[in-house]
């Protein structure tokens, strides 16, 4: 059976309300899945907007990827 577990949340830049929740979600697509990662947008800091899941399989090679996103754009903005 699905369950949604909440991991945590933090501010949305550049909303005045907005929240980015970060979710474990077990059995997401029905018995014997395996958990994901949920990633949801709320522009209001109520309703859900964008929803983003990501297998624990594949959570480094995300984190790297967004930090790598992240260095670069430290880097442009320094120019």
């Amino acid at each position: 059976m699905m369950a949604t577990t909440e991991l945590g949340t933090l501010s949305l830049s550049g909303t005045k309300k907005g929240v980015i929740s970060i979710s474990n979600v077990s059995e997401p697509y029905g018995k014997g899945t395996e958990d994901i990662v949920s990633i949801g947008i709320s522009l209001n800091g109520k309703d859900i907007e964008w929803k983003s899941h990501i297998p624990y399989a594949n959570l480094d090679d995300v984190i790297k990827i967004l930090q790598e996103a992240s260095e670069a754009k430290k880097k442009e903005e320094e120019q």
